[in-house]
């Protein structure tokens, strides 16, 4: 019997969240604090879960740490929310998490755009091929940050591989990602926003049902207001979310978003939910800073 992966697509249209990793004083992983922080997004209401995305500091992480998160999330999560498990870096090492991710459960795994400096069209194609070739079973998702990759070489892809049924779209370019989403075709794919609530109004607009969220790990509520009008095509209220939401957005983008996790993190740590902790190339926010981020999150309804 085909696999459908109804379960998976309705996750996907969703708010994908994409928790941070929190790290303790000694520098490792502080299991306690990210499961709580996984609970703080199952009780309030997220049902789609990205461990090891970028958010969480996918790059800055061992293999054996990314185990760790994937295990930690999957565990907290049991069967509250579908798992989307962040898999990357050379094709033996991400086939060997995309097999680890199934052997504990997970549902999907999405696949980091490639780091290599020369990507060819039918190179991405062979890459992500050989991943998704290796877990027929389940969903695989292509992050894609490529501008000038051409939405046929996605159609290709999944002519050859059906287990691909979603994509994590992530260009800064509304127009672009319309006719990319148009070329791989609209109705055969779940688009996701990649570049989350300041995006999901325009991407939306053209086709996107779903939508990535690290500011979801501050609160839950926003994001879920976002999408909820969204889905409802009220983009006046969404856009009074976006607005509600850009300057703390703002600050993540600046200087090539190099702030990204950092101020996600200063935000929770102003809520004493974890340690500011970044891991290089990352770095913490200045003092200076720190008062602009705790106001923000102070001021949303958490």
């Amino acid at each position: 019997m085909t696999t459908t992966f109804e379960t998976q697509r309705t996750a996907l249209a969703d708010v994908v969240a994409i928790p941070v990793t929190p790290f303790a004083e000694d520098g490792s992983v502080e299991q306690d604090a990210h499961r709580a922080l996984l609970r703080r997004l199952l009780d309030g209401g997220i049902t789609t879960l990205t461990p090891n995305g970028n958010t969480g500091e996918f790059y800055a992480l061992t293999p054996q740490e990314r185990q760790l998160v994937t295990e930690l999330t999957i565990a907290e999560a049991g069967d509250r929310a579908v798992i989307l498990v962040g898999v990357g870096h050379d094709v033996p090492t991400a086939i060997a998490s995309a097999r680890h991710a199934r052997e504990l459960g997970a549902q999907m795994v999405m696949v980091h755009q490639p780091v290599h400096p020369y990507v060819s069209q039918a190179g991405w194609v062979d890459y992500h091929r050989a991943i998704a070739e290796a877990v027929p079973e389940l969903g695989v998702v292509p992050y894609i940050r490529n501008a000038q990759l051409h939405g046929v070489r996605l159609a290709e892809l999944a002519d050859a591989c059906p287990n691909v049924i979603g994509v994590k779209y992530a260009v800064p370019d509304a127009a672009k990602f319309a006719a990319f989403a148009r070329d791989a075709g609209l109705e055969r794919f779940v688009w996701v926003a990649g570049l989350a609530e300041p995006y999901a109004p325009s991407y939306f607009s053209a086709g996107a049902t779903g939508f990535t969220s690290g500011l979801v790990n501050v609160a839950p509520s926003v994001s879920l207001n976002m999408i909820e009008a969204l889905r409802s095509g009220d983009y006046p209220t969404a856009m009074k979310v976006w607005e509600q939401i850009r300057r703390f957005e703002e600050l993540r983008a600046a200087n090539g978003s190099a702030d990204n996790v950092t101020v996600v993190k200063e935000a929770l740590a102003s809520l004493g939910l974890c340690r500011r902790d970044v891991r290089p190339p990352s770095k913490q926010l200045p003092e200076e800073e720190r008062a602009e981020v705790a106001a923000i999150a102070a001021g949303w309804s958490i």
